[in-house]
């Protein structure tokens, strides 16, 4: 797992190409502490460089990676596993190695299998692979989005990297905010393939892209590789039993683990009191021939706590656990900002910031990789927008009672995962049929984060609705005919999988602390099973991820077996004096009048106005909504501060 950067310039390469690429990888450090890597290709133009964190092949893995004939460059951040097979099975064909890197792999599957290699990689990367015979530079992303790849496209250059900080550390690279990305920002939701920055995008989840250059800049060609494909209604096989799902996922899933725990250097697990890290270590210690090290967050408020439950699974397994305890000192202060600038997005809750501080534990204790949990709702059904849904939308006969039970049972992350009315946006439901409930908080967000944009901004952004842009961004091939339950799936995983759980609950906030996370529900062996459950098998009554639980009961405790999903939460700013405090003294620094003029982004009246009603608010759906606004609001004045304000450089990752 590592850093990568790079571009391609129409003309030769500069005198000062080397400092440039120098700069641009140095930014990356905290992903690749181990060492830097640097090819430069005058002649093509071509520059890419690379941060390694050393996981796999210690000893002669560095890259950038090269074809033995010299015409393939290659530098990759992530992992391929079941690599010894396919490098087995390449080499009795005849291709050479020079390394034992697991990334090597992907050269002769290129030259074997031309652009469809990527269907025979597995795991979670990011790379960029030049062609010198076709003249063509190949930008690629894993199939849910776990690792990313930012790129920027010039007049003169193509820029590429791991982080936008690498991008902007390039001359020709501005830092500016996109107004429509301000927006998004506000509301949580992003567009997939955006950024906050203006003329920075993201490579595209199961994409790749080819660059080519012509006489008078860059051709550039998306193609999709993947996709989730849920089944047609009418056409899914609904004859399979209970028990072929249970053993299907018991199955794939053990063995996406056991690829996952393949490193040269020790695997750890996280641990919260959910049934997906739980099955996680469960599965694991049972792999593994030495306790298994597991890491967990508690909080300082009991309704957001669920480490009593993660104790008792650590116990269970006989596995080593390492609890850190977090409060409004963690939470807040210096932690927030550094989460905030590794995350080169907002977030609307401090969970980000704690799972920085976890990633921050797990590397004081000499642990680089741990698997985690991410991902097992997005494909079993577990969130309870996805039950609202099913309920609403998805099921026969009168489901009121069920509903009515989840409804109490999520209370207190009503305003923020739940809405507390039903809402509709006319552009989702023509494209989904209805307005999935995931998306419905935010849209009551959006409603009182808008007029808070100055005159000028709001002005510029009359006719941009951005519903209507995330529901335009949606495959309608991939939507038509399928469950309910498919659509909230598959409409949550193309958005807030890839820009939130991913992100800043994910690789951005691991990485920062040079961490690699190894999401095992995330393999597309284990997608492929589990989009193949019938939606009312999913979730089989008021009974979310039934087929997992059902797979993983013997390695689970009881408790946790029979307990609704719990959504993991940091408790908002409002639950606590010491809290309150901490996000005032974030506010008086970043959201000072000077600074809100500054940034141009805000009407200083207006966002008075909003703090002052924040602070007398004592309706608990409201203040849910207000404390995650609030946190966008000062995200984006510390991403103006440290990167509009502040044209990156190389020194700035010293901390």
């Amino acid at each position: 797992m590592c850093g990568i950067t790079g571009y391609w310039s129409r003309q030769v390469l500069h005198s000062d190409a080397a400092i440039t690429l120098t700069n641009m990888t140095k930014t990356l450090y905290h992903r690749g502490p181990d060492g830097y890597g640097y090819h430069l290709d005058r002649d093509n133009g071509l520059a890419m460089g690379h941060a390694r964190l050393s996981i796999i092949d210690l000893n002669t893995g560095d890259q950038p990676l090269f074809s033995t004939d010299g015409s393939l460059a290659l530098t990759v951040n992530g992992e391929f596993y079941d690599y010894k097979r396919i490098r087995t099975g390449l080499r009795l064909e005849g291709f050479q190695f020079k390394t034992k890197s697991d990334s090597e792999i992907a050269l002769p599957l290129y030259r074997k299998h031309g652009l469809d290699f990527l269907e025979h990689l597995r795991g979670e990367f990011a790379f960029a692979l030049f062609d010198n015979n076709k003249k063509r530079l190949i930008l690629a992303r894993d199939r849910f989005g776990i690792k990313p790849i930012f790129y920027h496209i010039g007049k003169n250059a193509v820029v590429y990297g791991s982080e936008i900080k690498s991008l902007l550390a390039h001359p020709e690279v501005e830092a500016r905010f996109s107004k429509e990305g301000i927006l998004h920002q506000l509301m949580q939701t992003m567009v997939p393939g955006t950024s906050a920055f203006e003329g920075i995008h993201a490579v595209l989840p199961g994409h790749f892209l080819i660059i080519e250059k012509t006489k008078t800049g860059f051709d550039v060609k998306q193609h999709k590789y993947w996709d989730m494909d849920f089944p047609e209604d009418a056409e899914r096989d609904n004859s399979l039993s209970d028990q072929h799902h249970i053993d299907a996922v018991k199955e794939s899933l053990s063995e996406a683990v056991a690829l996952r725990l393949e490193a040269d250097v020790p695997v750890g697990c996280y641990l919260s009191g959910g049934i997906d890290s739980c099955s996680m270590l469960g599965l694991a210690s049972s792999m593994q021939q030495s306790p298994v090290k597991a890491f967990t967050i508690s909080f300082d408020h009991d309704a957001y706590d669920e480490s009593a439950i993660a104790r008792e699974m650590a116990e269970k397994t006989g596995a080593d656990q390492e609890e850190i305890r977090l409060a409004a000192d963690e939470l807040y202060g210096e932690n927030y900002i550094k989460t905030m600038r590794h995350a080169e997005r907002t977030f609307y809750n401090t969970l980000g910031v704690a799972k920085w501080c976890m990633s921050k534990r797990v590397n004081e204790c000499d642990y680089r990789v741990v698997v985690t949990g991410e991902g097992s709702d997005e494909l079993f059904g577990g969130y309870p927008a996805f039950k609202r849904d099913m309920f609403l939308h998805g099921t026969e006969g009168d489901a009121s009672a069920h509903f009515e039970k989840m409804d109490k049972s999520n209370e207190i992350f009503k305003g923020a995962i739940l809405a507390e009315t039903q809402v509709a946006h006319p552009a989702l439901d023509a494209a989904c049929g209805f307005t999935p409930s995931w998306i419905q908080s935010w849209i009551q967000t959006l409603a009182i984060a808008r007029p808070l944009l100055t005159d000028d901004l709001q002005a510029e952004l009359k006719n941009y609705d951005p519903i209507e842009a995330i529901a335009d961004s949606f495959d309608r091939s991939q939507l038509k005919g399928r469950h309910a339950l498919d659509v909230a799936q598959y409409t949550w995983i193309k958005t807030m999988l890839e820009c939130q759980i991913l992100n800043w609950g994910g690789d951005r906030v691991d990485m920062a602390n040079s961490m690699e996370s190894r999401p095992a529900f995330l393999d597309h062996h284990v997608a492929a099973v589990a989009r193949n459950i019938p939606p009312h098998v999913r979730i089989r009554g008021n009974t979310e991820k039934w087929v997992l639980r059902e797979a993983m009961k013997q390695i689970l405790p009881e408790v946790l077996y029979k307990r609704e999903k719990f959504a993991f939460m940091a408790p908002p700013a409002h639950t606590s004096d010491t809290k309150r405090k901490a996000l005032q003294e974030l506010k008086d620094r970043y959201l000072n009048e000077e600074m809100v003029k500054n940034a141009g982004i805000l009407d200083p009246k207006r966002l008075k106005q909003f703090l002052t009603d924040y602070r007398n608010d004592t309706n608990p759906v409201s203040l849910v909504r207000k404390d995650a606004l609030l946190n966008h609001l000062l995200g984006l004045h510390i991403l103006h501060d440290e990167f509009v304000g502040n044209k990156v450089n190389a020194e700035m990752e010293t901390a």
